[in-house]
């Protein structure tokens, strides 16, 4: 998938179908002049239903195709027909998916299991045929109820990419190399920063056939969480990860001031963000003699509170190591 094809974020207008109108016909027929009412019920209207698919991982297909609208429920007619249901229209979305009332910003549902469907606009009922309106004082009922009109509403969709491991980092940190590197993932990689402006999702085997899922996120700078740069976009990505794994480089000037930079950015974002299981990588160590190494871990230890590891994606040191650190924090 390119980066053009990732789209997280998409406002729709959704409009439910009508209901059909009841019948008000007398029931005729050939030497039956004055029959009773026989007038059946409207159709429903459509419904606009929102459905989790679990082969999407974009809501790319929904970027042109801004207002859907269900069909009309059919009117009744005579002996009692009651009308056509409206079409249903259905939008499938990737799992991870929340809907937002655009007006106010509420959270309506989130989808997140397979097989999960919503009704997000209800299609309006059909009005009721004559028949149901006679009685011994009233026989013949020439009138009917017309249906009810559909729902109209404006919804935005966002996706929170689903993973088992975020990465988290500054721009050029090297995210986007460890992902091509212990995944399959293609992102794209560049000596500048923003690189990567999507987040990418790779697979990572792990042994005995064992896999997980880790996603790489656009880097996030100081004040993300206000909106500068274009991490904030993407903050909301790491909310569904259940492991954050902070990569910051060993050339760094001040490893622990940078990892409190984005812990604080995740604090200010959403604060339940730290109560995820957290390991920060020391990326590009290949740069580290054992000397430098052995001094860099004196002062780790006394600096930091989390489990941290050395690794090089380019030089494939350490990867293995954080392999199954990843692994056996994820299945504690």
């Amino acid at each position: 998938m390119t980066e053009g094809n990732f789209v997280d974020y998409v406002k729709l207008h959704i409009t439910s179908g009508n209901g059909g109108k009841g019948s008000a016909h007398l029931h005729r027929e050939k030497y039956i002049t004055k029959g009773g009412p026989d007038g059946g019920d409207g159709g429903r209207g459509g419904h606009v239903i929102i459905r989790a698919n679990p082969n999407m991982w974009t809501l790319h297909h929904l970027k042109f195709k801004r207002h859907l609208r269900a069909g009309h429920g059919g009117h009744g007619s005579k002996s009692r027909s009651t009308g056509a249901d409206g079409e249903d229209v259905y939008i499938d979305v990737p799992l991870g998916t929340v809907i937002r009332d655009t007006e106010t910003q509420d959270i309506i549902k989130e989808i997140t299991e397979v097989g999960q469907e919503y009704i997000a606009a209800e299609g309006g009922m059909g009005g009721r045929g004559n028949w149901h309106f006679k009685s011994p004082t009233n026989q013949t009922p020439r009138y009917a109820q017309p249906g009810i009109e559909g729902q109209e509403h404006d919804v935005t969709l966002e996706l929170k990419v689903l993973a088992d491991v975020g990465l988290v980092g500054f721009p050029n940190a090297g995210k986007s190399t460890l992902l091509s590197v212990i995944t399959a993932a293609k992102p794209k990689i560049a000596d500048y920063e923003f690189t990567t402006l999507k987040p990418n999702l790779g697979i990572v085997e792990y042994r005995d056939f064992q896999t997980f899922v880790m996603a790489d996120i656009p880097g996030i700078i100081e004040g993300a969480a206000e909106g500068k740069g274009i991490g904030h976009r993407f903050l909301r990505h790491i909310e569904r990860n259940s492991t954050l794994l902070f990569l910051i480089p060993a050339d760094a000037p001040d490893i622990k001031a940078q990892y409190e930079i984005l812990l604080d950015e995740l604090r200010r974002y959403n604060p339940d963000l730290l109560d995820k299981e957290r390991l920060i990588a020391i990326s590009k160590s290949d740069m580290l003699d054992d000397e430098l190494k052995e001094e860099l871990k004196v002062e780790l230890d006394q600096q930091l509170n989390v489990p941290y590891l050395f690794i090089s994606s380019v030089a494939q040191q350490g990867l293995q190591e954080l392999k199954d650190k990843l692994w056996q924090m994820l299945n504690d």
